[in-house]
């Protein structure tokens, strides 16, 4: 269906080509400046049409097929045969949890029972219905049979050839994005720390959750713009300069060694708090740095660069990739923000501030301060009006604490009502999160109740995650190369996946003891669950050749009713990431990778890949297709790992 238009268009080319062939007027040049007649762009356009054509042909045969949407498309396809009057039919298919109901159900047949009955006052039992869509299923590739149980359930069976050329297909090409349509400009803002202050554990969701989207819509084709709209302008910079120039006068000409910007900070918010003339030179300070003075422009510069080169340590270590373009990028564009509003009625006067009503909300947003200043209100309007109107953005995702719901969605209706928009065309989201708790339930915190820096925290999981590896005594069987590789693994890879794996709307208990545990939905059984499906056909001398020759040569056989279970598992994949790209919650991937390595465990204790010996442990027999299906739940881990940003080692 996707390739029909296309088709259709080089029929009709190909048609009028021969037609004017017979009037003898089809010359050609080779050259795009030489098609200059009507008959050579018809030609070089149906050249352009094959081209594309064959392209999208050979993407969507590399991409992997999602078989929810397949199914989808087969009952849709039914339930309009058998109901073309029934607008907005309910179309429902699901996985079936228990073997006995099938592979999948499809659950529609309930919904239109009632729909019938309150929009024509039709009595038509469910199972009825089901009958009828079960006789006007179209021929298909994938379904083996089908069976209507209970009150209009319809159980779903594949067919076995069909899940194996899929597996094949996976084995062959690679973990593959489904296919989703045009190609999509996404801009993602996450992590946003302000200068001045230290990235704290408040910083970690963002950043987490951010970077995970990020690569997420990056795997699936899209073009990605990671922004950190880091808080580097306004009135707190006026105090900070005014107390670098007390601090190091000479700072002009030598850099001045601030070592620890939080207490630099701290030290000026208390000066600019107790000391009237500190105050007075601080708001005179900001003035001159709004008005690009050279030499307060060099003293902000400088604040900046000292907490940038800590934001980094942090990226470094948690393989963060992200473009500054903080608050001070969009300050030229906030006086034509407060025009456009000015000049399209939306701006009230109220106690000299300048305020923008936003219908449905009831704080309305300040654009201009009584002092002719801007707000976090401008900045926000000017960022989302240059991500949409300069950069293009067809998705823009703000990964932003829930606490900030209310501004960010009073600011997207603001979009909205001025017409920079249509939320039709355009996804502008706010991706929420909860806050990070101690173990007490509360806020997470020190003992001493300051906020939790996050370098100290990312070094703790380092810490442990040794300690962890040397209790199992892993560090008398891996090199000092391969140890430290695990730490690094275990430690990032838990604190990232112990946020990713909580439903991110939700508030989470931080606790290394349980990340850290090798049982249960954790990076660390995780890890380890991946590291010894690698090592099976290491063990078993099969190298990456033979395994891509074997990918290519054997039929996966899928007899065994845990070899069946194993290969739907991995083939749900492309469905869990198109579910996560519509609702952007990420632990539906984790929950997914922990049922693929539990399914695994099953598949491994049931089947044999590799016999031995009992006396000699020689090896007697390598089952080949089970060591495919073993690579497959490999390769889609890999792939899932990858998008949360976790690096799996090959020992550990």
């Amino acid at each position: 269906a996707q390739f029909s238009f296309q088709e259709n268009e080089i029929k009709l080319l190909t048609a009028e080509i021969e037609r004017l062939k017979n009037f003898g007027c089809l010359g050609v040049s080779p050259s795009l400046e030489g098609l200059r007649d009507e008959n050579a762009k018809l030609k070089y356009r149906l050249n352009f049409l094959k081209k594309s054509l064959q392209e999208e042909r050979s993407k969507s045969t590399k991409s992997m097929i999602n078989i929810n949407s397949c199914l989808q498309e087969i009952f849709g396809a039914a339930i309009q045969a058998a109901y073309p009057d029934l607008e907005n039919a309910p179309l429902v298919v699901t996985p079936s949890q228990q073997p006995k109901f099938g592979d999948y159900q499809c659950n529609s047949a309930m919904g239109i029972s009632q729909i019938l009955l309150k929009t024509r006052e039709q009595k038509v039992s469910p199972r009825e219905i089901a009958e009828k869509i079960v006789k006007n299923i179209p021929a298909n590739e994938c379904i083996e049979k089908v069976e209507i149980a209970g009150p209009g359930f319809i159980n779903v069976h594949l067919r076995k050839d069909f899940v194996s050329k899929q597996l094949s297909s996976l084995l062959i090409n690679g973990v593959q994005p489904p296919a989703i349509g045009k190609r999509k400009k996404v801009v993602v803002d996450f992590s946003s720390p302000n200068i001045a202050k230290e990235m704290h554990v408040g910083h970690l969701r963002s950043t987490i959750i951010g970077e995970s989207m990020s690569r997420l819509f990056e795997f699936v084709g899209y073009d990605v713009l990671r922004l950190n709209h880091l808080g580097d302008w306004g009135t707190q910079f006026g105090m900070l300069i005014a107390h670098l120039q007390d601090k190091f006068p000479d700072y002009l000409s030598v850099s001045p060694p601030i070592g620890d910007l939080q207490a630099f900070y701290k030290e000026s918010k208390q000066r600019f708090d107790t000391e009237e003339e500190f105050k007075k030179r601080a708001y005179q300070c900001v003035v001159l740095l709004q008005s690009k003075n050279p030499d307060f422009i060099k003293a902000w510069n400088l604040i900046c660069d000292v907490s940038r080169r800590e934001f980094q340590k942090i990226y470094n270590c948690l393989d963060i990739t992200i473009i500054e373009r903080g608050e001070s990028f969009y300050h030229e564009m906030m006086k034509d923000i407060v025009k456009e509003f000015e000049d399209k009625g939306f701006v009230q006067v109220d106690d000299g501030r300048k305020v923008v009503f936003v219908p449905g909300f009831p704080v309305p947003l300040t654009i201009m301060k009584s002092d002719g200043g801007y707000t976090y209100d401008t900045s926000d309007l000017a960022a989302l009006k240059h991500r949409l109107c300069e950069e293009k953005g067809d998705i823009l995702i703000y990964v932003v604490d829930s606490g900030q719901s209310v501004h960010l969605q009073t600011v997207f209706a603001a979009g909205q009502m001025i017409g920079w928009y249509d939320p039709k065309v355009t996804r502008v989201a706010h991706a929420a999160f909860g806050v990070v708790l101690g173990e007490d339930k509360k806020k997470f915190k020190t003992r001493s109740g300051d906020t939790v820096r996050l370098i100290d925290l990312l070094e703790e999981g380092l810490k442990r995650a040794m300690d962890k590896l040397k209790d199992k005594e892993r560090d008398k069987v891996l090199t000092p190369e391969e140890l430290k590789a695990a730490q690094t693994s275990v430690a990032f890879g838990c604190i990232k996946y112990a946020d990713l794996s909580h439903n991110r709307l939700n508030d989470y208990v931080f606790s290394f003891d349980k990340m850290l545990d090798d049982r249960g939905n954790t990076a660390a059984y995780l890890l380890y669950a991946f590291t010894r499906i690698r090592a099976i056909a290491r063990l078993a001398n099969i190298d990456e050749q033979m395994l891509r020759k074997a990918a290519r040569e054997e039929v996966l056989v899928l007899d065994h009713e845990k070899e069946w279970k194993l290969g739907k598992c991995i083939l749900r994949f492309p469905e869990i990431l198109q579910k996560i790209l519509e609702d952007l919650l990420l632990h539906t991937l984790c929950d997914y990778l922990y049922e693929l390595a539990t399914t695994f465990t099953e598949f491994y204790d049931s089947c044999y890949c590799v016999e031995k010996d009992r006396q000699t442990g020689q090896i007697v027999k390598v089952n080949m297709w089970r060591l495919l299906l073993c690579e497959a739940t490999a390769t889609v881990m890999a792939k899932g790992f990858d998008i949360l940003g976790i690096k799996p080692v090959q020992r550990m």
